[in-house]
C-alpha cells in the first residue's frame, strides 16, 4: 500500500514527497553555496578553494538524479548548462570586484544567454516545463544573486540578508517546479 500525505486535501505520495524533497536539498545547496562562494570570493578568504569545489558538485549532483528520469546524455548537458552557469556568475563576480565594467556586462550577458539555454532545454526535455516560465525563475535568480554580490561588496550586509531570503526562496520555487513537472510527466 502506498502511503500519502495529505495537506488541504492535496494528497501526494511519499515517493512523490521523496522527489519534492530531493529537489528542494538540490536547488538549497544551489542557492546556499552560491551565496557562500560570493562571500569567500569578495572577502578573500582562505576557505575559496574549498566552497568553490563544493559549489561545482552542485550540478553533477543535479545530473545524478535527472539522469534516472533522462538519460545519461540529457543529464550531462544538465550538468554542463548548470556548470556553465556558476562558472559565469564567478567571471561576473570576479569583472566586478576587479571594476572592469565591460568584462562584467560581457559575463552578465553570456550568463542570461547561459539561462535561456537552461531554459530551452528543461522545456524541450519535459512537456511540463515552459521556456518563459524558466526564464522568468531563472532571471530572477540571477538578478538576486548579482544583487546579493553587489551588496557583499558594498558592504551592505543588513541589505543582503532579504535579498538571501527572497533567492533562497526562488530556489524552492524552482524545485517545486522541476519536481512536479517530472512527477506529472513520469506519472510517479
Amino acid at each position: 500500500m502506498r502511503r500519502r500525505t495529505c495537506v488541504h486535501s492535496e494528497c501526494i505520495s511519499e515517493h512523490q514527497l521523496s522527489i519534492i524533497s530531493l529537489f528542494r536539498k538540490l536547488w538549497e545547496q544551489h542557492a546556499n553555496w552560491t551565496r557562500a562562494f560570493i562571500v569567500s570570493a569578495v572577502a578573500g578568504l582562505a576557505d575559496l578553494d574549498v566552497v568553490t569545489r563544493r559549489l561545482l558538485r552542485n550540478p553533477t549532483d543535479f545530473a545524478n538524479v535527472l539522469r534516472n528520469y533522462y538519460g545519461d546524455e540529457k543529464a550531462k548537458k544538465f550538468e554542463k548548462l548548470l556548470s556553465d552557469h556558476l562558472l559565469l556568475a564567478a567571471d561576473l563576480l570576479n569583472a566586478a570586484k576587479a571594476g572592469d565594467e565591460e568584462a562584467a556586462d560581457m559575463a552578465r550577458r553570456k550568463w542570461y544567454f547561459n539561462a535561456s539555454d537552461i531554459a530551452l532545454f528543461l522545456s524541450e526535455i519535459n512537456p511540463y516545463w515552459s521556456e518563459d516560465r524558466w526564464k522568468i525563475l531563472l532571471f530572477d535568480h540571477l538578478r538576486m544573486v548579482e544583487e546579493i554580490a553587489t551588496l557583499r561588496m558594498q558592504g551592505q550586509y543588513a541589505r543582503e540578508i532579504p535579498v538571501t531570503d527572497m533567492n533562497e526562496e526562488r530556489a524552492l520555487s524552482m524545485a517545486d517546479y522541476l519536481a512536479a513537472g517530472i512527477i506529472r510527466q513520469f506519472s510517479l
